[in-house]
């Protein structure tokens, strides 16, 4: 099966570009999100190939005024990864690691045709690899930046002009194997109790960029995580990375949600930095497919192209479903470095609990903060 891929050097098997080893779950994906710097406005995106299921799909949600509006889309594959269109959703390269154009023609309320660009070179975070028993549930790997945004979208009529001095977000690549589409039947011997503790926080300053990210097993230890500073304009390795880096989060009451959180880390020198963020806004990431129960990624959807629309108010969603537990907290930072330098920005502070973490006091799949 020869598809426009194999026009380019970008093999990684001896197969055809059509085909991706031979794990099910192989999935390659785009992700956005962008924000003004209010926190008023905030958007998100994503698409993503699945080439052994022969699907992809993709979803825009835009969130103002506390309601956040998404479209779903999905279509057959056709073996062909270099068509990146789904319906009226677009991803367009315009320059590699760099710019990309990502558009959604006027869609059940929704538009947007915006243009993003990074403000460094992209960071490769640590290769993500994790088993369930015998069994690979993650084994991917994933570059990250943050950048500018310029274009315009639409909701239910209301035009927001989108200018890089005010919107700023986030971008990342990911490829590997993950859970995708209907899940396997055959089940796990013994049954593993569910657990994932996942914060992710990539943060806009005035003249870098900041990313920490981690993964605890149900003891608090971390399976995976990195902490850099990239200031604008450097290149590929042009970060300085952090270490011993520790993230303190305060929940509220009664359920797993970040109220307060607190980032302590050292540079090469061993001088502390700290970075503390405040909530100013909730995102649904089911609004994307991340966990959704109907429009989870790779859910096949029919043999045409499918659309739906759908409506929140994070506000009011119950935070203990699980399909709810997935979100991306805007949020303003402070960063405090040494000499009395430091800077404010806004980011996202991106969480997924569930399942026991000992340092938060979590037992149980679901069981609150006191």
């Amino acid at each position: 099966m020869l598809s426009a891929g194999d026009e380019y050097p970008i093999h990684q098997t001896p197969e055809p570009v059509a085909y991706s080893g031979s794990d099910r779950n192989f999935y390659d994906r785009y992700f956005f999100n962008g924000y003004s710097a209010d926190g008023s406005t905030f958007f998100a995106a994503a698409m993503g190939v699945y080439p052994h299921l022969n699907i992809i799909d993709g979803a825009v949600s835009i969130l103002r005024n506390g309601k956040q509006a998404s479209v779903y889309l999905s279509r057959p594959l056709n073996m062909e990864r270099m068509d990146t269109h789904v319906g009226p959703l677009s991803v367009e390269v315009i320059e590699p690691l760099k710019k990309i154009r990502l558009r959604l023609e006027e869609t059940e309320g929704l538009a947007l045709d915006v243009e993003f660009e990074g403000r460094a070179f992209p960071i490769e975070e640590p290769r993500f690899t994790r088993r369930q028993g015998p069994r690979m549930m993650m084994d991917l790997t994933r570059m990250t930046q943050n950048g500018r945004w310029s274009g315009n979208l639409r909701m239910d009529g209301t035009e927001v002009d989108i200018k890089p001095a005010d919107f700023s977000g986030t971008r990342d690549r990911s490829w590997g194997v993950r859970p995708i589409g209907a899940p396997d039947a055959q089940p796990l011997i013994p049954a593993p109790p569910p657990q994932f503790y996942w914060i992710w926080t990539p943060t806009n300053f005035p003249n870098l960029s900041m990313f920490y990210h981690v993964n605890h097993d149900e003891t608090g230890t971390p399976w995976n995580t990195r902490a850099v500073i990239v200031p604008d304009g450097a290149d590929q390795g042009g970060g300085m990375h952090l270490a011993d880096a520790k993230m303190n989060t305060v929940y509220t009451p009664g359920t797993r949600r970040m109220q307060s959180a607190q980032l302590d880390m050292t540079d090469a020198t061993g001088r502390a930095h700290k970075v503390t963020f405040e909530p100013i806004g909730t995102f649904l990431m089911k609004g994307i497919g991340y966990g959704h129960d109907k429009y989870r990624h790779g859910a096949f959807r029919g043999d045409q192209l499918a659309i739906a629309r759908e409506d929140f108010e994070p506000a009011k969603m119950p935070w203990h479903v699980i399909e709810n537990l997935h979100i991306q907290e805007i949020v303003r930072a402070k960063h405090e470095g040494p000499d009395g330098l430091g800077s404010e920005g806004i980011g996202t502070f991106e969480q997924l609990f569930l399942g026991p973490h000992a340092p938060s006091g979590f037992k149980d799949i679901l069981d609150p903060a006191k």
